[in-house]
């Protein structure tokens, strides 16, 4: 699933609202609190950057989801130790960012 929405204040609410809808569209109902959080503070990680658009794209195998904001924002590649520590912290399986030509990709791997 992917979604393109304007970077906003409320982009990372609708976000979250997007994936916790799907992922119980696909049965997973277990983990809201924990996908709403890792949804939000990865399209705010995005929306940073000062793109006019992020996308959020939620994938699922097996047993974990993979949660990925894009920022649409070319830039020179970014790390940011602490953004990796708070996705983790906020139950993220693995976690990490990388930047291409279409702008800064930062994930969240959640187990289901």
């Amino acid at each position: 699933m992917n979604w393109l929405l304007e970077s906003s204040s409320w982009a990372p609410k609708l976000a979250s609202d997007h994936v916790v809808l799907q992922l119980h569209e696909w049965g997973h109902r277990e983990r809201d609190r924990r996908a709403t959080d890792l949804t939000e503070l990865l399209v705010r990680m995005a929306a940073a950057d000062g793109g006019r658009q992020v996308s959020v794209q939620l994938a699922d195998q097996g047993q974990q989801a993979l949660i990925v904001a894009l920022s649409h924002r070319p830039m020179r590649p970014v790390v940011d130790g602490g953004a990796l520590l708070e996705l983790a912290g906020l139950g993220a399986a693995s976690c990490g960012m990388d930047t291409a030509e279409d702008g800064r990709r930062v994930w969240a791997m959640l187990d289901l």
